[in-house]
């Protein structure tokens, strides 16, 4: 730094000097003489939590998930407006949740009071309730 040029110990002071490293380099000394920062400020730093699964494929566990209020965006407008007043005993639009990359449909938000068909390989309990209340149906794929 210039402005430390011609004073002698550059800021560090005469008696402690400036060493490299005198506590240890990084998080060195966690469980020893830096016990109580640890301990202070991040508690729970050490240690292990739970149990172990050994060769976890997170293929089975991919559940990509969607609402009932964003489910009509997966369609045109138009083939919902043309649709608009049919009855649940005529030809009603599917959507196929799969095909846009979802597994799940939840039950938030509210539906547009028309009959609908919903493919999907999982549904939450108020999703079933709420696309049959509008006159609509649930089919499970594999």
């Amino acid at each position: 730094n210039r402005k430390k040029r011609g004073h002698v110990s550059a800021g560090h002071g005469r008696v402690g000097k400036h060493r490299k490293h005198p506590s240890g380099r990084g998080n060195a000394g966690g469980q020893h003489h830096h016990r109580i920062m640890f301990d202070k400020f991040h508690p729970g730093y050490f240690g292990k939590v739970g149990m172990r699964y050994f060769h976890k494929t997170k293929n089975q566990y991919h559940r990509p998930t969607i609402n009932l209020d964003k489910i009509w965006t997966l369609v045109p407008e138009e083939v919902r407006l043309e649709n608009a007043n049919k009855k649940p005993s005529e030809k009603v639009p599917v959507i196929d949740v799969n095909k846009a990359g979802y597994f799940k449909v939840l039950g938030k938000g509210k539906l547009p009071d028309q009959p609908v068909i919903i493919k999907a390989k999982f549904f939450s309990k108020l999703a079933v309730e709420k696309v049959k209340a509008v006159g609509g149906a649930c089919v499970l794929t594999a």
